[in-house]
């Protein structure tokens, strides 16, 4: 029997020869230990005289400054949050208490994500959306003391929304104050699909809220921070858990 023939198309890559380009690439490591061998000699052959070594570029030294930017010791600034609709939980005279839905429908893949949320929100309860609007659990959940509304959308049985609303007391009109918004959630991975994952403690996440430095971004830190309550500092770092943005 004559042997089959290989169909065209499908040539084999076995025995190529490595290009120029990969050959180049290969040798850039060698290139930049080389480089900076030659520089670590040339800097000790000069003493003092040598040129100092060029700080290297982040993104904090290289964003551009705001007009908007503030202190965070501005008195405009501590003025307007002392008086602000995150001023009780902020001064814990009153805690965050989280309801959280989704849209109509939900598949069975959002749940996981919604118990990780729930591991990690303290105060946070699910309600099943069915068919009430989202007037309607304002109006449900500030009636029942919440304080925040968080509203999940998916897309191809994938989480990528989530709605925030700060919801006021029952005496508000339909119980929602505001302010309101949108985050678009990317490349969610549940815990359960983390390799070697282990239980959460109980402890209240510490927040890094460094880099809200403009006055909405004051507005935008403020109004995360107070998904949580506040904490006192931890001994030995630089915040601790208070949620104030920095």
């Amino acid at each position: 029997m004559a042997p089959a023939k290989k169909k065209g198309g499908h040539a084999s890559l076995q025995g190529k020869k490595p290009s120029n380009t990969s050959k180049a690439v290969a040798k850039r490591p060698a290139r930049k230990r080389q480089t900076r061998i030659q520089r670590e000699k040339e800097a000790e052959a000069l003493g003092e005289d040598a040129p100092k070594k060029a700080a290297p570029r982040t993104l904090d030294n290289t964003r551009e400054s705001e007009a908007t930017t503030v202190q965070p010791d501005d008195e405009e600034i501590l003025a307007d949050e002392a008086e602000d609709e995150f001023a009780p939980i902020f001064s814990d005279e009153l805690r965050p208490k989280i309801l959280l839905t989704t849209r109509p429908k939900p598949s069975a893949e959002l749940f996981h994500f919604i118990s990780d949320l729930m591991r990690f929100f303290p105060q946070l309860y699910y309600y099943p959306r069915k068919s009430f609007s989202v007037k309607e659990i304002c109006t449900f959940g500030s009636n029942r003391k919440f304080t925040h509304l968080i509203v999940l959308s998916e897309k191809s049985k994938v989480c990528n929304g989530m709605l925030i609303s700060h919801l006021r007391p029952s005496t508000a009109a339909n119980g929602l104050g505001g302010p309101t918004a949108f985050f678009k959630v990317s490349n969610v991975i549940p815990s359960s699909d983390v390799p070697n994952n282990g239980s959460a403690t109980n402890h209240v996440p510490e927040l890094n809220l460094h880099g809200f430095t403009t006055r909405l971004g004051h507005r935008a830190g403020r109004f995360l921070g107070s998904l949580f309550s506040p904490q006192r500092p931890i001994p030995g770092t630089a915040g601790g858990h208070v949620p104030q943005p920095a």
